[in-house]
């Protein structure tokens, strides 16, 4: 039986994400780093995983391993863009999306996990160039989400997507560490 608490460790194994009020020069290198590193940390992860081992879902009433990785993919996609409009435009309004019907689409219950893997490699790849290309007032610059108004700089955005990537690589590394995988 999972009581509230465990199932709330299972949701969040490493926390929510809390963003700093002063961001450091040294927060945005160990951000970046954390992008630079996921995309190797899935592979080496996910790669051994048989089809029966990748459709587990994490958690109770969580994605399987298999969506989480899809998930990861397109989260980071529409990041990537976050950031490209947010360097091109005057703090436009994002596109939010509904990641849970994203997670129940055809392409992320069909298609094979090494899609998704080779997308993340390629789009983090990207992203970590323009990362270690961007001035301090680059990353002052802000995007709008259109549910809250909220205007995210971009140095709050590397934050909560280096906790992005950290949290959903925590559901993988703790699932396989419970199963013995």
């Amino acid at each position: 039986m999972t009581t509230e608490e465990d199932l709330e460790l299972l949701k969040y194994p490493i926390g929510k994400s809390e963003i700093p009020e002063q961001i450091s020069s040294d927060h945005l290198k160990k951000w970046i780093t954390d992008i630079s590193e996921l995309p190797y940390k899935l592979k080496q992860a996910v790669q051994p995983l048989s089809k029966e081992q990748l459709d587990t879902p994490y958690r109770p009433e969580g994605w399987t391993l298999k969506q989480l990785v899809h998930h990861i993919a397109d989260s980071h996609l529409s990041a990537l863009l976050r950031f490209k409009w947010a360097l091109t435009e005057d703090e436009p309004t994002i596109k939010a999306y509904d990641e849970k019907a994203f997670a129940e689409l055809y392409d992320t219950k069909l298609a094979p996990v090494e899609i998704s893997l080779d997308l993340i490699s390629g789009l983090h790849g990207k992203w970590v160039i323009l990362l270690e290309n961007m001035s301090n007032s680059d990353f002052e610059k802000t995007y709008v989400h259109p549910e809250t108004g909220y205007r995210f700089t971009l140095k709050e955005g590397l934050g909560h997507y280096s906790w992005h990537s950290r949290h959903h690589y925590a559901h993988l590394h703790n699932l396989l560490k419970r199963k013995g995988w």
